[in-house]
């Protein structure tokens, strides 16, 4: 059966450039299917799916979107109907793959709409906007975005060469078939690692693999701990290895990789084990140093590489995230434990490290103790979080978790 690549986009202002792509992708024996998000005219060539489906399917009407011409208005609109209308087409297997061409109304259509499908579903975005901050729009799904270098206004030389290697990325991936793996699938756990805790989460990894579990390892970078969450909503998780909570820090802070309000709180929710340590709580981050906000100049920081300055958190804000933290704990639905490494929560806080304040811990113990509930069990070890014996330590109490 041949493959079929979905194409959606504001064809009113970009119909030529869309049938380039579709002609590129057709030339290449893969069938198209055509999603047309554009209101303000028609297109230069019928779609397979109308700009007035799009509206209807969000309830209502392109006649009326038109008339009032509220760009903002429209654009979410047209989002949400082709994000029903395209899960619909990929659940009823109409399509194996996504792609789409725009500027920020554009990309924000198509994007919407390939976050609806799963990980692992061929999506590619040619957009004007791909060469900034990409997370509004990439989420936290697998969009493979293409920076369109010029603007997506005609074909030229340029724009020629970027479509067709665009058309040509969707089709190889549609046409690739899932590796095929002689291994039982493993019941899945979720861990949170930073280049700073390194050490202990591959330690505690490889003890868990040996006892027949496969390890997802998410980076915390705040779309890292989303990802994660996402996973263990979606039922795919069987247990959490919340190693490098940090991210809590940025979002108390103001940091740049917080994962949102409600980290930490997904494990609780759906009622699978967790354990947690307080990976990395010593630090926010930064970019690079000229972007520090000026209310922050007087504090510590360590440059751990050219676009990532780290700013050491303070007895006061550990103290608050100790509160924060038992309170997403107490909620939780599932067997919780909290393991305290009393050495330090980073490869930069140990004894001769920048970052080292034995303080700072202390205060986030004492305000987590003050407030955790007795239903959440918590375990002081007298080592650093890097050492082996920590790591052993994680994995076992998850481990037997997981066998009750």
């Amino acid at each position: 059966m041949g493959k079929t690549v979905c194409l959606v986009g504001t064809f009113d202002t970009k119909g030529l450039e869309f049938q380039f792509l579709k002609n590129q992708i057709e030339a290449a024996n893969v069938s198209t299917l055509t999603v047309n998000a554009g209101i303000l005219s028609e297109p230069p060539f019928e779609p397979d799916i109308s700009a007035d489906d799009l509206a209807s399917a969000s309830g209502a009407s392109l006649a009326k979107l038109r008339q009032e011409a509220d760009r903002g208005n429209s654009v979410a609109i047209m989002a949400e109907g082709a994000a029903q209308i395209i899960t619909q087409l990929w659940d009823e297997k109409k399509i194996n793959g996504i792609i789409s061409l725009g500027g920020s109304a554009g990309t924000t259509i198509a994007t919407t709409a390939m976050r609806t499908l799963p990980v692992g579903t061929p999506k590619v975005m040619v957009s004007t906007l791909a060469s900034g901050d990409t997370s509004p729009y990439v989420g936290t799904k697998d969009i493979a975005m293409i920076y369109s270098v010029v603007d997506i206004a005609g074909i030229n030389s340029i724009s020629r060469q970027i479509l067709a290697n665009a058309a040509s990325a969707i089709v190889g991936m549609v046409n690739t078939e899932p590796p095929v793996s002689d291994q039982v699938d493993k019941p899945l756990i979720a861990a949170t690692m930073f280049g700073v805790t390194t050490p202990c989460v591959t330690k505690a990894r490889e003890i868990l693999e040996d006892n027949g579990y496969e390890v997802l390892i998410f980076h915390a970078t705040g779309t890292g701990g989303r990802a994660m969450e996402d996973l263990i909503r979606g039922g795919f998780i069987v247990g959490v290895l919340d190693v490098t909570t940090t991210e809590l820090a940025d979002e108390l802070v103001g940091g740049v990789l917080s994962a949102g309000p409600n980290r930490l709180e997904a494990a609780g929710e759906v009622g699978i084990p967790q354990v947690i340590a307080p990976g990395a709580l010593d630090m926010v981050n930064f970019a690079a140093p000229d972007t520090i906000p000026e209310k922050f100049q007087d504090r510590k920081f360590y440059q751990h590489n050219p676009t990532v300055t780290l700013m050491r958190t303070t007895v006061e804000e550990n103290t608050a995230l100790g509160k924060i933290m038992a309170e997403k704990l107490n909620g939780a639905k599932s067997s919780t434990t909290v393991i305290i490494p009393s050495k330090g929560v980073s490869a930069i806080d140990m004894d001769g490290q920048p970052f080292h304040s034995p303080e700072a811990i202390q205060a986030w113990t004492a305000n987590l103790k003050a407030n955790l509930d007795q239903k959440v069990n918590l375990i002081e070890e007298e080592s650093h979080i890097n050492d082996d014996a920590f790591a052993e330590k994680l994995a076992a109490t998850l481990l037997e978790k997981l066998s009750n």
